[in-house]
Parts: structure tokens; C-alpha cells; sequence
């Protein structure tokens, strides 16, 4: 009888199911919503559309089998990013094998003992600031695990492993007023000088932080207090490994020491080449691989130990890595059905008979709900941005204000998007289902939300010029 009830049981969905349904759901629309195009040019490297340019052309429905070809296309085209997460995990693995991972875990709650919001908060800031740069965003999944060992030896649960990596990155990526591929194009685009308005930008960033730290702080004191009050109740890490538990048995030596800092040094690297010579996602595939070889001849691993260890990293990624190209495949068939630039015109009209400061505020939200569809933040900068510093000179909207309601809507939404191939991979290495995570995430994008149009409207009422 049990197993009969166990069978008729459907469950929470899985995130591929979901993700999946989506896609058939996008397909139907391509059938509802008329087909159109934008005109494009390039404008200094950068293909953009032209604001004036949109006309409708023949529809190009999904068929059946354009809904699983979009499956495999996502994953193609999001092969860099599928293979980095793949390296990430597999290099972690290699540095986790020498213990230098635990031991300077341990250390850090030896040196914060009955301090954990201390600890959190430290390690938020680290992460925040990693996202202001745009350098963190795409690999925090590999950073998952160690939040989680962080959650465990406080005694806290996966949500708040998820939260001390994953909120943090975003909190410092909602502004990201240093990352050159999302305020960086928006500002090319916007015509801008490159990172202008930072002092502005900063002040955002520590309010968007603060209040993200203290949620997190809140969730936790309420977990202290009655554990079965969080969102997972009974089941506070629903993905329980062998490879999560803390070796009690570590301590710090230097070898531990050489790691650390080798990856430092590593992740240093990257931040300067970015800046340099403008690397992106291959070249910081091959400095974590760089990563994992030379923290191999540190510890004297043999060459058949680093791949053991490499390829069991990058194994217990598979399932959140390929959950990237399936989030994809969702904008492929948006793409081939011709109906994204449809939707920019749709959101352009709304948002044309607006003045400037309800102008500002519905161009937040449009970007906020446009996200859904479009996660990548490149990506929707050089989809809006053409059409929104046209429409901000129109309505007295100064563009820096232009800028930055694409950047916090590109930003905030993140966090509970199930197109976002980064969340929906960071949950399924978790154990935490999409339905729970926007149980405890949606307060704080609705604070969030509040925060960025108080934000807006004083950009507005202050000119915000280019400074």
C-alpha cells in the first residue's frame, strides 16, 4: 500500500521539468505572439539594435522537433560556460584532496567560534566584491560546496550554504559597477564614459549588501532558535556527501598554505587578465586548470591521482552543469521563433508615454520581467540598451538612470529565475528545489525591488550625470 501511495505521489518537479515546461510554454508563444525584428549595426565592436528599425516579418513557429533541437543548440552554445563549471568543480576537488580546504575552514571557525554572523558576513563581502568586478557570476557554482560545509559546521541548513555564496556574489553583481561586460556594454552602448558614475554605484552596492547581509542574519537566528522554522524543515541538506564532511583531524600546515595561496594567486590572475587583456570565460577555464596541475605538484599528488581526483570534482557537477544549456535552449526557441525583439517593441510602446521619474520605475520593471526570458546580462544589454537611451533621452531620463535600471532589473531577478542556468545549477547541487529557494528568496527581491526604485527616482532628481 505504501509503495502504491508512494507511486501515485507526484512530488515538487524536478528543475529540468521545469525548465522543460517553459520551454513548451515559450514554443506556444511563438505561435500567439507575431513574429519581428530589429534592424542591427555594429557601434564600436558591439552589434546593437537600431531603436527605430523593428518590423514584423513571417512567423516562424516551434515545431515539435524545433523544441528538442533547442535542447541540444542550448547546450552547444553554452559549452564554455557548461565546460568551465566542469573544470571548476574538477580543480576544487584536486585542491579539496589535500586538505587545505578543510583546514582553512576549520581554522576560520576556530578564529569566528559562536561569531557565525560574523563569519557570513565576511565571507558575503569577499563574494560581493568578486561580483562588483563581473568575475565571480558565472563560476559561484564551483564555490557552492564550500558554503555548504561552511552551512553544516554551523549547524544551519543548505539554504543558508546556497545564500552566503550565491546572495553575496549577486549583491555586489546588482551594480557590478566595475564588470566590463555588463555596465561596461551598457554604458558603451549608452554612449557613456566607461564606469562613470561609480561614487553613485558604491553607495548602492553597500545598501543592496547591508540589506542582503541582514536577511541572511535574520534567516539564521530564526534557524537557531527552531531549525524545523527554515524552509527545508526536517531536511536541512537534502544532499548529503561523503566529500561534504569536515576532516576534524586537519590542521593547517604548509602545504595547506602553498594551496591557498597558489589558488589565490590563480583567481588573481584571472581578475588582472580581465582587466588586461580582456579574458572571459575559456581563459578562466585554463587558469583553474593551471590551478589544479600546479596545486598537484605542491601536495605530490601522482599524475593518476589528479585525474581521479579531477574527473570525481567534475562528476558531481554533471546534472547542474548541463541544467545551463537546458536554461539556453529556452532563449533558442524565443530566438528562431523570431519573437524576442517583439517583446523589446512591446516593452518600448508601454514605456514611451512615461516622463521622468515614473519613466525611470517602469523601465526597471520592464528589465526586471524582461530578465526572465533573457538571464545573461551582456546579452540583454545589447538587446534593451539601444532601445532604453533613446526612450531615456525622450522622457528626461538621464542615462546613467538608463543604465542602471537595466543593470539592478538584469541583477535582481536573477535570484529566482528558473532560465538562469547558474541558479537552477546551484539548487541542484544543494538538493533545494526552485519552489523553496523563492519561498525564502522573494522578501528579499521584493526589498531589493523597493530599494532600487528609491534608487532610480534620486538618480533622476539629482540629474545623475556621467561623473
Amino acid at each position: 500500500m505504501e509503495k502504491e501511495k508512494r507511486k501515485g505521489k507526484i512530488g515538487i518537479p524536478d528543475a529540468y521539468v521545469i525548465l522543460f515546461i517553459i520551454l513548451a510554454l515559450m514554443a506556444v508563444l511563438t505561435y500567439i505572439i507575431p513574429a519581428g525584428e530589429f534592424q542591427r549595426e555594429e557601434v564600436d565592436g558591439v552589434t546593437v539594435v537600431v531603436p527605430d528599425g523593428y518590423e514584423q516579418i513571417a512567423n516562424t513557429p516551434a515545431s515539435v522537433i524545433d523544441v528538442f533541437l533547442a535542447i541540444q543548440e542550448g547546450m552547444i552554445s553554452s559549452a564554455p560556460l557548461i565546460f568551465l563549471v566542469l573544470i571548476i568543480g574538477g580543480s576544487f576537488a584536486v585542491i579539496e584532496s589535500t586538505g587545505a580546504i578543510d583546514a582553512m575552514i576549520l581554522k576560520t571557525i576556530e578564529k569566528t567560534k559562536n561569531k557565525e554572523i560574523l563569519l557570513i558576513s565576511i565571507v558575503m563581502i569577499l563574494f560581493s566584491i568578486f561580483g562588483t568586478l563581473g568575475i565571480i557570476v558565472n563560476a559561484v557554482i564551483a564555490f557552492i560546496p564550500i558554503g555548504i560545509i561552511l552551512a553544516r559546521s554551523m549547524k544551519l541548513d543548505a539554504v543558508v550554504g546556497v545564500s552566503i555564496i550565491y546572495l553575496g556574489a549577486y549583491a555586489g553583481f546588482n551594480t557590478a559597477f566595475l564588470d566590463p561586460l555588463t555596465t561596461g556594454t551598457a554604458q558603451t552602448i549608452a554612449q557613456l564614459p566607461l564606469f562613470s558614475g561609480i561614487g553613485y554605484r558604491v553607495i548602492i552596492y553597500i545598501v543592496v549588501l547591508v540589506t542582503t547581509i541582514l536577511y541572511v542574519a535574520w534567516y539564521v537566528k530564526k534557524l537557531k532558535k527552531d531549525p524545523m522554522k527554515g524552509v527545508l524543515g526536517a531536511t536541512p541538506f537534502p544532499k548529503i556527501e561523503e566529500r561534504d564532511e569536515l576532516n576534524q583531524e586537519v590542521k593547517v600546515t604548509g602545504t595547506h598554505k602553498l594551496v591557498l595561496a597558489w589558488l589565490v594567486l590563480g583567481i588573481a590572475t584571472y581578475v588582472f587578465g580581465v582587466f588586461k587583456f580582456e579574458w572571459s570565460l575559456n581563459e578562466m577555464a585554463a587558469i583553474f586548470l593551471i590551478i589544479a596541475v600546479g596545486t598537484a605538484i605542491i601536495a605530490k599528488l601522482t599524475p593518476n591521482r589528479l585525474v581521479l581526483e579531477f574527473f570525481e570534482g567534475a562528476k558531481g557537477l554533471i546534472y547542474g552543469a548541463m541544467i545551463i544549456g537546458m536554461a539556453r535552449s529556452i532563449v533558442v526557441v524565443l530566438e528562431k521563433g523570431n519573437i524576442l525583439d517583439t517583446i523589446v517593441h512591446g516593452m518600448a510602446s508601454v514605456m514611451e508615454p512615461f516622463t521622468s521619474v515614473s519613466g525611470a520605475i517602469v523601465m526597471f520593471i520592464a528589465n526586471l520581467l524582461f530578465n526572465v526570458l533573457v538571464s545573461s546580462g551582456s546579452g540583454q544589454a545589447v538587446i534593451v540598451m539601444p532601445i532604453m537611451t533613446p526612450l531615456a533621452d525622450l522622457m528626461e531620463i538621464p542615462r546613467q538612470v538608463a543604465v542602471q535600471a537595466y543593470k539592478m532589473g538584469d541583477g535582481f531577478t536573477n535570484v529566482i529565475t528558473p532560465t538562469s542556468g547558474i541558479l537552477m545549477a546551484n539548487l541542484a547541487i544543494a538538493g533545494i528545489s526552485w519552489t523553496k529557494w523563492v519561498r525564502f528568496v522573494f522578501p528579499l527581491l521584493i526589498i531589493w525591488t523597493i530599494l532600487g526604485i528609491i534608487f532610480l527616482v534620486i538618480g533622476v532628481l539629482m540629474n545623475w550625470g556621467p561623473m
